[in-house]
């Protein structure tokens, strides 16, 4: 009878129950309720599933991030594995890669004032850095902190790991993810506070068709050219511009269909799954992600601001050809934030067509991203 109690109270204790903190808790429901986000209202579901899931996963059972050098037996937990991967920016460049040959980037070469539009949004980013360095932050580390405002969750892993701040990579993956989600949410009332209705209703011209030729010559340019500016964003240009030469070169069809699906979808799992589990409650739960989290919503904000006041600029430079609408989409969320820009104009003139004028600065958002993280990485000497 003995044996049969302390088997059983040895069993009861090994449940996870007793060693849960009130911070564990909150997580939980945090992750629940991001859950209910991404499967209840559809924000993002193929990323917000997979980090909740992550975030759900380690305030049960802190041991499946455990390090290796941690480990009583020189064995790592199993997400710790998949996080490594983030840190030796392998996951983020495959990722860039399904981007590329999943974009049409004809948008961009029809209209490359387009670029003007992407390169406005990263406002943000800049702002974002001002900011975390006032509230006390190292420069990497807000450097780190401010490519949350370009909504781009593998630049902001990347750049992260490629700047040594991995203590507070969590917080900065988890808060730019969370912003792409939320992209319906947060940009709408900022671009009809800073636009008129008629600004809403504008058409814009129809894009011109785009040659084979200019599009299979697109990203071997602007690799050659980027990459030979800014090396250190080889890893996050090239993979984009490769994926995308994929797609248009034509003659590697299983090549573009598994970067764009297979791949893809691998990668997301293990990103996802990982970036979610480094939001354990000690890790999470403190003033500094606070901040994080605050200066990410508050570059994001910028960053839609900047695009649209852009956009405005260039609607009375070209004598209102120009939605300002479709500057909101200068922030990286492929193809989302582009959606948003149609969605919105659609509520102001249900004929008006914005989508693939908005895709040009969503690319172009893509990009400028990944060039201020190179720029970020010259700075520091990282390469």
């Amino acid at each position: 009878m003995e044996y049969i109690t302390n088997t059983l109270g040895n069993l009861v204790h090994q449940t996870a129950f007793f060693n849960l903190t009130v911070g564990n808790y909150i997580m939980i429901l945090v992750a629940c309720f991001f859950l209910y986000l991404a499967i209840r209202h559809e924000f993002e579901p193929l990323l917000l599933v997979p980090i909740a899931f992550g975030m759900l996963l380690v305030n049960i059972y802190p041991d499946i991030m455990m390090s290796i050098e941690d480990s009583a037996n020189g064995v790592g937990g199993l997400l710790h594995y998949f996080y490594l991967l983030d840190e030796w920016a392998i996951l983020p460049s495959l990722i860039f890669m399904g981007v590329g040959a999943m974009t049409d980037f004809g948008p961009l070469i029809a209209n490359p004032k387009s670029f003007l539009l992407g390169a406005a949004a990263q406002f943000g980013i800049f702002a974002a850095y001002l900011g975390a360095m006032a509230l006390g932050f190292s420069d990497k580390a807000a450097a780190a902190i401010s490519i949350i405002g370009g909504a781009d969750g593998p630049t902001s892993i990347f750049l992260a790991g490629k700047l040594q701040q991995t203590a507070i990579m969590g917080p900065i993956a988890v808060a730019a993810y969370s912003y792409m989600s939320l992209v319906p949410i947060i940009q709408p009332p900022i671009m009809k506070l800073l636009t008129t209705e008629k600004e809403r209703k504008i058409k814009m011209e129809q894009l011109r068709p785009v040659s084979k030729l200019e599009r299979v010559l697109f990203p071997i340019v602007v690799t050659i050219v980027v990459c030979c500016i800014l090396p250190t964003t080889a890893p996050l240009v090239g993979m984009l511009m490769l994926g995308n030469l994929f797609r248009e070169s034509g003659v590697v069809r299983q090549l573009t269909e598994t970067a764009s699906n297979a791949l893809m979808y691998i990668v997301v799992i293990l990103l996802g799954t990982s970036v979610g589990a480094t939001t354990s409650a000690e890790a999470f739960l403190n003033l500094s992600t606070i901040k994080i989290v605050a200066l990410g919503l508050l570059a994001f904000c910028f960053g839609t601001a900047a695009g649209v006041l852009f956009g405005k600029l260039m609607c009375v430079v070209t004598g209102g050809k120009v939605n300002p609408l479709i500057g909101s989409a200068g922030v990286s969320a492929v193809p989302m934030a582009a959606r948003v820009s149609q969605k919105v104009g659609a509520e102001a003139d249900p004929t008006n067509f914005l989508l693939m004028h908005a895709m040009g600065p969503n690319v172009a958002g893509v990009i400028g991203t990944a060039v201020a993280a190179g720029t970020f990485m010259a700075i520091f000497g990282v390469m």
